[in-house]
């Protein structure tokens, strides 16, 4: 697409009430906070209306419908959050983002703040995930988003930090609220010395930068276990929860009395 012409299509594309031509709903899987033994957030998840994976809808969103299907994605998350979540609660909502589907963030934000004002639903309490599996069209502009949300109130997440682009080199960019630790670093941690080395080296640099760590991904006690003892308190993962459609699922391990520690 030719950058001269996208802040064109994307405030034509986001006014022009143009259906997106399929349906999808989001699932919720919660963040925990496992040193307060509560719920920290919930994200929220893509998914078709009969609860069809993220792919199946993803597939669908072309160049031409991802300024539309970015804010739509937001607005619904917002609206079923505002329905869901408990009344006069601080649990925040995460909701992924397409950097380059954001044209101009001060403009593409607007639609979620009403969203947020129409349900009820404070905005200091939104958190914004963003990843990117290719490289960013314009870092200067994912800056700027960043900057923006900031000066919104918004908390900003790196998604997938240790996966493909996702590393030190745009930590040290944007300095995001929090970064989420890629699955891959977690998976078996318990019994890996080599990750919980690397995992322990992120911690620090996170601390050092005034950044908070989410470790997603966490499928035993013994991960979540092998995590809390190297400093990381925010967890996400099947151990926990599945995502549940349009509703906030049970969550297990938060029981008092637990096993979790901290290592000295």
């Amino acid at each position: 697409m030719n950058t001269l012409a996208a802040p064109r299509l994307a405030c034509r594309a986001c006014r022009d009430g143009t259906e997106l031509g399929f349906a999808f709903t989001m699932a919720f899987q919660p963040i925990v906070d496992v040193a307060n033994r509560r719920i920290w957030g919930y994200e929220a998840l893509v998914r078709g209306p009969g609860g069809e994976g993220a792919g199946s809808i993803l597939s669908q969103v072309t160049e031409e419908t991802l300024y539309r299907f970015d804010q739509a994605a937001r607005v619904k998350a917002i609206e079923l959050a505002g329905r869901l979540f408990p009344q006069g609660s601080d649990t925040k909502l995460s909701i992924n983002f397409m950097p380059n589907a954001v044209y101009e963030p001060a403009a593409c934000i607007r639609a979620s703040l009403e969203a947020a004002r129409r349900v009820g639903f404070g905005h200091e309490r939104l958190h914004f995930e963003f990843t990117e599996n290719e490289r960013f069209r314009d870092i200067a502009h994912v800056q700027k988003i960043v900057t923006e949300y900031r000066r919104q109130g918004f908390l900003t997440a790196l998604d997938d930090f240790g996966a493909g682009y996702a590393g030190l080199g745009l930590l040290a960019n944007f300095r995001p609220d929090l970064i989420k630790l890629d699955m891959d670093l977690v998976r078996g941690i318990d019994a890996d010395a080599g990750r919980r080395t690397i995992v322990g080296g992120i911690v620090q640099i996170a601390r050092g930068l005034g950044i908070g760590v989410i470790a997603e991904g966490i499928e035993t006690a013994a991960e979540a276990q092998a995590l809390h003892g190297l400093g990381i308190d925010l967890m996400q993962g099947y151990h926990f929860a599945r995502p549940a459609l349009e509703a906030l699922p049970e969550v297990a391990g938060l029981a008092a009395g637990g096993t979790l520690r901290r290592v000295a």
